[in-house]
């Protein structure tokens, strides 16, 4: 400084050179300056044209405060600055089905019916879950299986949906929501598609123009990670087999359908009351946790109850986040 001393607007100049300098050397090493004003230079901007959001395993039941935790759960969801356009939900909205009686399930799709009518106003997109479906444990629930509402079309109706597999636009996306609950010769269900519907989804996708960016909805998962702590019973068992129940047993055989659509972008299901990412050949698989967590006991093993807060962009980007609502488990 050769002894002298810096006025103060000295030390302005050779800091904002300073800085100049340090913002070329970060652009030569890999980092891109925009030029304000230059629209050679400027990134094309995305734009947000949906924010969702996923709720997934409710479990809603007369026990451990259920409803009142659901309607937490949606008073969370609406409290939102920028509040969701839409909710989907993800399945298994009741505690169980499979295995109750006809009572039981009134009484459960009644306490659903009556929490989203009291404390939610925005609209809903349902799938069914397998907890969804009325009967087929037969011993349980005392059903013989001719009943009208036997099977899925009790959920069909309570979830107010058009069919058990549909499609739908929206804010420039594509939506496809799956039926991925079937019954199997091992146990009462496995995660798969059923040939109907399968060629179905087929016809839909090969229908777009290839440029809408498309959002699958499932309730068992096609591809994640998560299920392999699922799946582990006991810490010291070298083994461990991932159940046809747990995830889609088709799985490659979708993925393979998908590989011919570049458009299809990501993938919701719940299932597992846990959370992962799991991204493969152009494609985002989100597993979104429980509104239930543990079913209503608190967290499932590092897994909060919690929902997905899920922003979609006009380029067929994304953005998400897991939401925790901050329910306290009761014990009743």
């Amino acid at each position: 400084m050769s002894g002298k001393s810096l006025s103060r607007r000295d030390l302005l100049r050779r800091g904002a050179a300073m800085v100049a300098g340090t913002a070329l050397a970060g652009a030569s090493a890999g980092g891109v300056l925009l030029a304000e004003g230059s629209e050679a230079n400027r990134l094309p901007a995305r734009k947000q044209t949906l924010r969702f959001a996923h709720l997934t395993d409710v479990h809603v039941q007369p026990e451990r405060a259920a409803g009142a935790g659901l309607a937490a759960c949606l008073h969370h969801v609406q409290s939102h600055q920028v509040k969701p356009d839409v909710i989907f939900n993800g399945g298994d909205a009741i505690m169980d089905s499979l295995a109750a009686s006809v009572d039981r399930t009134k009484l459960q799709w009644k306490l659903w019916h009556d929490t989203f009518r009291n404390e939610c106003s925005l609209p809903v997109e349902s799938c069914i879950g397998n907890h969804d479906v009325w009967g087929w444990d037969k011993k349980y629930s005392q059903a013989s299986g001719s009943e009208p509402n036997f099977g899925k079309n009790w959920a069909v109706e309570a979830l107010g949906i058009s069919h058990r597999y549909r499609s739908f636009d929206r804010a420039g996306w594509h939506f496809v929501v799956l039926d991925s609950v079937h019954s199997s010769a091992k146990g009462l269900y496995e995660g798969r598609l059923d040939e109907e519907q399968f060629e179905w989804l087929a016809d839909d996708l090969a229908k777009l123009d290839g440029k809408s960016p498309v959002c699958v909805l499932s309730h068992i998962p096609i591809f994640c990670v998560c299920v392999l702590v699922y799946s582990q019973k006991k810490p010291k068992e070298s083994s461990f087999t991932v159940s046809g129940a747990n995830i889609h047993i088709d799985a490659l055989r979708i993925k393979d359908l998908f590989a011919k659509h570049a458009n299809v972008k990501l993938c919701l299901s719940g299932h597992i009351h846990l959370t992962d990412r799991a991204d493969y050949n152009g494609v985002t698989y989100l597993c979104n946790g429980a509104v239930c967590g543990a079913w209503w006991k608190g967290k499932n093993h590092e897994c909060d109850a919690g929902y997905a807060l899920v922003d979609l962009f006009d380029d067929g980007s994304f953005e998400h986040r897991y939401e925790n609502y901050g329910w306290q488990a009761r014990s009743a």
